[in-house]
């Protein structure tokens, strides 16, 4: 079996924290995997990383954010596919809105989201590994860097 190997996606996700507690969406529609992970998606060509980053996530979640400073880089990868992106998440605040259960993400990927709390996150299947640390431990200067990593479901 031959892999073709694609140029690297660009995505951005938002690190979203309110009244202590993370803004998480599944990252798979369908049913197919109870992965959560952080509001955002593919880049637009176009639009700043920071634009995208707010049109996706109002896509998704309904909610309106202003984005801060970079937190980290991400990269993730399917062996099998070749498959390959490369994320910036960035430090985001929620400006307004509240979660609604009848939001449509207009793609019909993202059909749940919610906020959890630090507890809660401990018994979540999330990627980045280093979420927890990210969202609820010591501010970082500089983003830090998830190296490559393999996809799972």
């Amino acid at each position: 079996m031959s892999i073709s190997f694609k140029t690297p996606r660009l995505a951005v996700r938002g690190l979203i924290l309110h009244e202590s507690r993370l803004l998480m969406v599944n990252a798979y529609g369908g049913g197919v995997s109870d992965l959560l992970c952080l509001p955002g998606g593919g880049v637009e060509p176009g639009a700043s990383l920071p634009d995208n980053l707010i049109r996706e996530v109002h896509e998704e979640t309904g909610l309106t954010i202003s984005v801060d400073a970079p937190a980290l880089v991400n990269e993730f990868h399917d062996p099998g596919t070749g498959f390959h992106q490369v994320e910036i998440v960035f430090h985001c605040q929620l400006k307004c809105g509240r979660l609604d259960p009848a939001w449509q993400d207009p793609e019909a990927i993202v059909t749940d989201r919610k906020w959890v709390s630090r507890d809660q996150i401990a018994g979540l299947h999330v990627r980045p590994l280093s979420l927890p640390d990210l969202a609820w431990g010591d501010a970082q200067v500089a983003p830090s860097y998830d190296a490559l990593e393999a996809i799972v479901r």
